[in-house]
Formats: structure tokens, C-alpha cells, sequence
């Protein structure tokens, strides 16, 4: 299932392999009104535009279909241009424009008022385009592919920015953009996620390893100190950007793949949907962490424990109103 949080982080909205869009009171956990209907094949991607009015989405049947929010309704007939599966749907920053990547190995640009295309498609890519994200400034967009490459292109000219980066020695699954846009994340089936310099096309340090199975989907949190991925493992791992570490211990609760992953707005919830037809919604505050450990362990956390957890940050009482255990590092 894929997953997108609303702007304002009320809403999550899911599409999957029965074809239908649902929309999910974040709140309550309950659907808001109808499925969406209207793609007569498996919905890949799903993407609210900036204002939260318009929800996009693309599919095994090779359309796009812009939807209003608030009717559940098609803005309009479907967008057609590809000639293969429609992996991945991204609003620029702006909500002006629609990058869609495609089984056809192009990515395609649309004006969404006008519902065109902007341009021809983008061609560099030689196998299957399985993600498309806007850096945060609009004017770059990043492309990865089964070809095991990953492509930064220049949206106003279309055309490619330098070489594609290569280093996965797997298909490319996700990328996705710090909120800074210094940094691109991108994550393989070599089990591996590598983060991007992207001024320099050139990987930060050695790849982040801990999954033991493909890698579907990447998503930084939005102060960019988190990174989530969601795995063929059936697990999530929350990654430390800066300490390049993992953050405590995979989060498992799926019973098969989990092909997406996405933050909430605020940062303290994250949304994974899986290929076990559920989603899960994971409590990811450091406050929330903090009260679960004491309700289990009635103790603080030793220094040891801290630094298995909460990786490089400053050690400090979990339960204030316990003494600490084992002294501070």
C-alpha cells in the first residue's frame, strides 16, 4: 500500500492493490466517506498536492487521476501519456506542476491547472522508473530506476544535472529529499539506503545497513534528523541522519513488505503501509518513547541502553522521577 499524509497531517491517504483510494480520519483511525474509485487496476503511488485540495494518484492502468479532496470525485478525465505502469506520483512545492515515473522508463511533467504535459518526457532512464520527488526549492526533481541509477534533473530545462549517480548494485526503489535539499536518500534491493551529497552527486559515507531484505521506501522526517525505511524484512528502522546510526530496534508489527513509509507533518507520527493490506500508524515522539520504556522497565535506561536506542543523543533521565541507573557516560 502506498501511504501520504495531508498538509496539515489530519488526513492519510492509501492506495492499493483493490484498485481503491481511502481516505483515513488520522485522528480517529476511521475511513472518511467512500473509497475513491475510478483506477480499474492497482494504485502504486498516491500525492496530496501543497494545498491539501487535491490528491493524485497513479496505476497499473497507466493513468493519473486528480481527485478532489473533499467531493472523492475526479477533477477530470484521467491523465494519459504513459504507456506503462504509473510507479510514482510527486507535486512540486508549489502544487503547479506533477512528475509522474513510469514502467515505460520516462517520467513525465504535467501543468495541473492547465492538465497537460509540460514538454516531452524526460529520457535517460533504460529500465523502469520506480520513484520521482521534488527537492524542496522545486527546481530539481530526482529520479531512481530498476537500471540502478539514480537521475537529478533540472525542471525548468528538463534535462539531466551531470551524471547519474551510481552506487547501489540493485534496482533504485525510493528516493526522497532532505528537508533542506542538501541531501538525497535512496534505498535498493541490495538492502542497502545510501545518502547523496547533492551538490556533488557523490554518496555521504558508507551505506546505511541493517535491513536483511529489499528496500522499498525512504522518507525523512521533517526537521531532517530522521530518516525512516520500510523493507521486505517487514520491518521500519528509524535512522539518525547525522550520526548515521540506527535508532533503537527495527519497528515490526507487518506480517509482509512494507512498500511505504511517510511522516506526519509535526514529525511525531509515521505512517507504513504494508503488503499484509494493513497500515500502521507509529507513535515516534521522544516523549512517547521516553513514558513507554518507564511503563515497562519502571527505571531509567543505563547509558548503555540509552546509546542502543537513542544512538548519539545526550544521555538524561527517561523517568525523572526515578533515580538513574548506572550513572551518567
Amino acid at each position: 500500500m502506498s501511504v501520504a499524509f495531508s498538509p496539515d497531517g489530519r488526513t492519510l491517504a492509501t492506495g492499493g492493490r483493490d484498485r481503491t483510494i481511502i481516505l483515513w480520519d488520522v485522528a480517529t483511525g476511521q475511513p472518511i466517506g467512500q473509497p475513491f474509485m475510478g483506477h480499474i487496476f492497482w494504485v502504486w503511488s498516491v500525492a496530496f498536492s501543497p494545498d491539501g485540495r487535491t490528491l493524485a494518484s497513479g496505476s497499473d492502468d497507466n493513468t493519473i487521476i486528480l481527485w478532489d479532496v473533499t467531493t472523492g470525485q475526479p477533477t477530470d478525465q484521467p491523465l494519459t501519456g504513459h504507456t506503462h505502469d504509473v510507479f510514482s506520483v510527486a507535486f512540486s512545492p508549489d502544487g503547479k506542476t506533477l512528475a509522474s515515473g513510469s514502467g515505460d522508463h520516462t517520467i513525465i511533467l504535467w501543468d495541473v491547472a492547465a492538465r497537460q504535459r509540460l514538454g516531452q518526457p524526460l529520457t535517460g532512464h533504460t529500465a523502469f522508473v520506480w520513484s520521482v520527488a521534488f527537492s524542496p526549492d522545486g527546481q530539481t526533481l530526482a529520479s531512481s530506476s530498476a537500471d540502478e541509477a539514480i537521475i537529478l534533473w533540472d525542471v525548468a530545462t528538463g534535462q539531466p544535472i551531470g551524471q547519474p549517480l551510481t552506487g547501489h548494485t540493485a534496482f533504485v526503489w525510493g528516493v526522497a529529499f532532505s528537508p533542506d535539499g542538501q541531501t538525497l536518500a535512496s534505498s535498493s534491493a541490495d538492502e542497502a539506503i545510501i545518502l547523496w551529497d547533492v551538490a556533488t552527486g557523490q554518496p555521504i559515507g558508507q551505506p546505511l545497513i541493517g535491513h536483511t531484505a529489499v528496500v522499498w521506501s525512504v522518507a525523512f522526517s521533517p526537521d531532517g534528523k530522521t530518516l525512516a525505511s520500510g523493507s521486505g524484512d517487514h520491518t521500519i528502522i528509524l535512522w539518525d541522519v547525522a550520526a548515521r546510526q540506527r535508532l533503537g530496534q527495527p519497528l515490526t508489527g507487518h506480517t509482509d513488505s512494507v512498500w511505504s513509509v511517510a511522516f506526519s507533518p509535526d514529525g511525531q507520527t509515521l505512517a507504513s503501509g504494508s503488503s499484509d493490506n494493513t497500515i500502521l500508524l507509529w507513535d515516534i515522539s521522544l516523549g512517547s518513547w521516553q513514558a513507554h520504556a518507564c511503563s515497562i522497565a519502571n527505571r531509567n535506561l543505563t547509558p548503555e541502553e540509552w546509546k542502543q536506542y537513542m544512538g548519539d543523543t545526550p544521555y538524561r533521565a527517561t523517568c525523572p522521577n526515578l533515580p538513574l541507573s548506572g550513572g551518567t557516560p
